[in-house]
């Protein structure tokens, strides 16, 4: 029978406190003018890739870092080491249908897709493990490799992007771009 009193008595007390301490007065100067934490104030935010073959969805979800004067390559998607492809949570691709990504199928579902950089062939890894953080790579889980096709830009490009381009009927290509780097693999419904 005490039990419910005191519940009542920590709860308003919880509330009060709470309430009191958002109140303008009570946040610290240096933090009065800081905004909410939203997609456009994040360093890598979140950005969506979409295409349709023969009428089914392909989506990559992932996050954009920007490259703030590093090196592609060295500081960044470093060669030889498999990297996230985007930032924070694992990049997601998810297909309604079958495909053929370069030469390796790919059932339809949900996956994570990771890529290693070389300066010679970047390969595109298909990674059945999906959920996790980005830097969380088991090999254990691959569906398989394909080795990308490279193009340079002659201007750089600051944020990482994925797309899908040349889209017709039943095939795209899905390019992942930054600074001049622009790599690329096709993808066909099946």
């Amino acid at each position: 029978m005490l039990l419910r009193p005191l519940a009542t008595i920590a709860c308003t007390a919880l509330l009060a406190t709470a309430s009191y301490a958002q109140t303008p007065g009570n946040v610290p100067d240096h933090m009065s003018d800081m905004p909410a934490p939203s997609a456009k104030t994040l360093p890598s935010p979140p950005a969506t890739a979409h295409v349709k073959l023969n009428g089914k969805a392909i989506t990559v979800k992932y996050n954009s870092p920007a490259i703030k004067g590093r090196k592609v390559g060295g500081e960044v998607a470093p060669y030889g080491k498999v990297w996230r492809t985007g930032a924070n949570t694992a990049t997601t691709f998810n297909t309604a249908s079958n495909l053929k990504i370069g030469d390796l199928n790919v059932p339809a579902g949900t996956y994570t897709i990771y890529t290693l950089p070389s300066a010679d062939q970047w390969q595109l890894i298909i990674n059945k493990q999906t959920g996790q953080w980005g830097t969380e790579y088991d090999e254990s889980k691959d569906l398989g490799r394909v080795p990308m096709t490279s193009k340079t830009h002659p201007s750089s490009q600051e944020r990482m992007s994925i797309s899908f381009e040349d889209t017709k009927g039943s095939s795209t290509e899905m390019h992942v771009k930054w600074a001049t780097t622009d790599e690329f693999v096709s993808v066909a419904a099946e």
